[in-house]
């Protein structure tokens, strides 16, 4: 014989393990019989507790004893009863056995007369059967009550209001529910059990519900999504038992349960849907509920979750959404699962990748309607499929009159489901802050489509010897700058540059000479670097000298007018501003690059109008400690318009007519040096009266003097039937 331990109650999830909560009857014990049988155990335990099979359900469960977390196991046969004997065979492993005790044969369905007589074999299954299944499409929709009587109701109860006037469940005379705890105590044997009945289904859910009989939804979509709310929130699972355009018939996953619904549209032309039967009380087992249930689709995970991806580049990750969905909507999700809510959250809010090729045009179009000036252009090949697109706003093309002449460009690869390479070039305005001026997606990053874009980017800014064009080495983007532009210089990236040298000649030692090279003023400066250069890495020199050329890194030695713009820094701090972004469709891609331009207008024109300084806060901070360092210098006046400014390490002669110091730093950059500060000074002319206009207040101002403007949602386009019809396929 063995002594087992059982207790009446039920059984709560917590995070590490599940834990069975008894009640006020306590521990109690039988003495069975080694290879008793399910049947048998039952009988021990109906006899324990003084309970009948005719009112009284039991289900008898226990957790097993791993070291981990698991559900608790249902017995269901005899070698489950020997599994839960043979593992107290250890006699630290004292397991109790849960049992939970429920109303016997809790709902049943009164048919009516007219129903009763549809049933030809006079069999009765429950809510399995026409009540359910009869169309009522062309009925009118009834309220909460009007068909109370065909709801579902408990065996041998009914309802009393208590002395607090709240409303309770007395048993039928003549056949008294007892609730088994109340026996275990000791208690009156007469005293009432409060069992659920149709009139409280709001308590059903944990979360409560507002469903009820003649409740409209604009659509079918509308109530899908708000069941499988409920069913999350309530960790129950509901299937499909019929469903067309018009009709949609739900059940409790448990057969044994009273929940349903019953849907269909108000008329059959109507996209509407109104509940036409509901029976809101769930009768089924707590060990049955699921939080990874069915409804918790990455459909309706992606919906849920979708608004924390508005107005926001990047939003939750998979981990995130898992946690989204268990701590909001009560479902522990995989994290397969929420990579595909999260995907659909995407495309909720940003569109799907194919819609962005087929609104182009439109999107374009609208572009151009709402920013004066906007250049867009579309290329596909003779199948209408997509090649090029290129966007350059309005404001940036007027703005860039205002702007140094020396423009970066580079590439860099997009990760959505089309892939691509987005195309920029920009210039630098003068606070020394990126200034977009026309972005380009491609296909691929070949000398097509370097030559299509630069060609692009040549109508917009034009073509003149003032124009530095800034890129890294790739053999592709020289040849199609060569091929377009003919008047503006080439410059290679000082910083890809050397990121050559140290790949090829593994010598980063050498990169403090390298860079002294690159900022060289004068002649002299830059021989004696590359000389320390050439006596340690003989092969580095010849590199720079013969292969890439002096004239593409070395300011000094670039024919044009690059100022202090040596790399492409301000092309790459795009490309890290869109890291995100980059995962997008094509339009919500164009449309966060609008989103950030038309910000940096509206914040730095109200920078530009808090100047008080005649120079831009960064050149401001720049030119100030050379006013200082031009004190106590000896000035001689050569000529009306040229000194010669004597102290510090190097002297210099100035032209302040011509803007010139043999000092170089004055002719290269446009920024007074400090014996052209020193020369004005002694011909008492102000000093900013020699600074460039690009770096001026006035200029900064006017640059950003205008606003960039979204489209807006697509309902409220207005586009010409020829440009909406226009076909670009992916």
């Amino acid at each position: 014989m063995v002594v087992l331990f059982f207790e009446v109650g039920n059984w709560e999830e917590l995070e590490d393990r599940w834990e069975f909560k008894g009640g006020v009857g306590g521990l109690k014990s039988i003495l069975v019989e080694e290879d008793i049988s399910l049947a048998g155990l039952f009988d021990k335990i109906y006899g324990k507790l003084g309970l009948s099979r005719d009112t009284m359900d039991l289900v008898l469960s226990y957790s097993p004893p791993l070291n981990k977390k698991c559900s608790p196991l249902v017995l269901k046969d005899d070698e489950d009863v020997a599994a839960l004997l043979a593992s107290r065979s250890d006699s630290t492993c004292k397991i109790p056995l849960g049992v939970i005790v429920e109303p016997t044969e809790v709902c049943v369905y009164k048919k009516s007369s007219q129903e009763s007589s549809d049933d030809t074999d006079g069999s009765h299954d429950g809510f399995h059967d026409n009540y359910f299944d009869v169309d009522y499409c062309d009925s009118e929709p009834t309220d909460v009550g009007s068909s109370r009587q065909k709801l579902p109701v408990f065996r041998n109860v009914e309802r009393t209001d208590n002395d607090n006037g709240a409303s309770v469940t007395q048993p039928a005379e003549g056949n008294p529910v007892v609730d088994p705890l109340l026996r275990l105590t000791g208690a009156a044997s007469d005293k009432p059990v409060n069992v659920p009945t149709t009139e409280a289904s709001d308590s059903t859910f944990r979360y409560g519900s507002d469903l009820h009989e003649g409740k409209y939804f604009n659509t079918k979509k509308d109530l899908k999504r708000k069941l499988s709310d409920i069913a999350m929130k309530g960790n129950f699972e509901f299937r499909t038992r019929k469903s067309n355009r018009s009709l949609w018939v739900i059940e409790c996953i448990d057969p044994n349960c009273s929940w349903r619904l019953r849907a269909s549209k108000i008329v059959p032309e109507s996209t509407k849907f109104v509940i036409r039967k509901y029976v809101g009380v769930h009768c089924c087992l707590l060990l049955n509920r699921n939080a990874n249930h069915r409804q918790a689709t990455y459909v309706v995970i992606g919906e849920q979750v979708a608004p924390q991806y508005v107005g926001v580049e990047k939003g939750p990750g998979p981990k995130g959404v898992q946690t989204f969905a268990r701590t909001k909507l009560g479902a522990q999700i995989s994290y397969y699962k929420a990579w595909r809510g999260r995907k659909h959250a995407h495309t909720l809010i940003r569109g799907s990748p194919e819609q962005s090729f087929h609104i182009f045009p439109s999107y374009f179009h609208m572009l151009e309607k709402l920013n004066l000036g906007t250049v867009t252009r579309i290329e596909v090949d003779g199948e209408s499929r997509f090649k090029y697109l290129l966007l350059a706003f309005g404001v940036a093309i007027r703005g860039f009159r205002y702007m140094r002449k020396v423009v970066g460009i580079d590439g860099t690869f997009l990760k959505g489901q089309y892939r691509g390479i987005l195309l920029v070039a920009t210039a630098q305005d003068g606070n020394g802050q990126c200034y977009p001026l026309t972005w380009g997606i491609v296909d691929s990053e070949n000398e097509d489509a370097w030559t299509w874009f630069l060609t692009q980017l040549k109508e917009v800014i034009g073509d003149t010897d003032e124009l530095a064009l800034i890129s890294d080495r790739v053999p592709s983007i020289k040849k199609a700058i060569s091929t377009v532009f003919e008047k503006a210089h080439h410059g290679a990236c000082a910083w890809h540059v050397a990121q050559n040298i140290k790949n090829k000649f593994k010598c980063a030692d050498i990169m403090g000479s390298y860079w002294s090279a690159v900022n060289a003023y004068r002649c002299e400066d830059f021989a004696g670097y590359m000389t320390e250069i050439s006596h340690r890495y003989p092969r580095v020199a010849e590199y720079l000298e013969n292969e890439v050329g002096f004239e593409k890194w070395s300011r000094r030695h670039y024919p044009g007018l690059r100022y202090n713009i040596t790399t492409t820094n301000m092309v790459e701090s795009l490309n890290s501003m869109l890291v995100n972004a980059r995962d997008f469709p094509f339009v919500a891609l164009l449309d966060v690059i609008q989103e950030k331009m038309s910000k940096w207008c509206n914040d730095r024109r109200i920078v530009a109008m808090a100047i008080t300084a005649p120079l831009t806060p960064s050149r401001e901070s720049e030119f100030r400690p050379r006013f200082a360092q031009s004190n106590g210098r000896h000035t001689l006046q050569l000529n009306p318009v040229t000194y010669h400014v004597k102290g510090g390490e190097l002297e210099g002669v100035v032209d302040i007519f011509n803007k010139t110091c043999t000092c170089k730093e004055f002719d290269i950059d446009k920024l007074p040096c400090v014996h052209a500060i020193a020369a004005v000074h002694h011909a008492q002319v102000s000093v900013y009266s020699l600074v460039s206009p690009y770096y001026t207040k006035e200029y900064y101002v006017l640059a950003y003097g205008e606003t960039i403007y979204p489209v807006g949602s697509q309902s409220q386009w207005d586009v010409p039937n020829g440009v909406a019809t226009r076909v670009v396929l992916p």
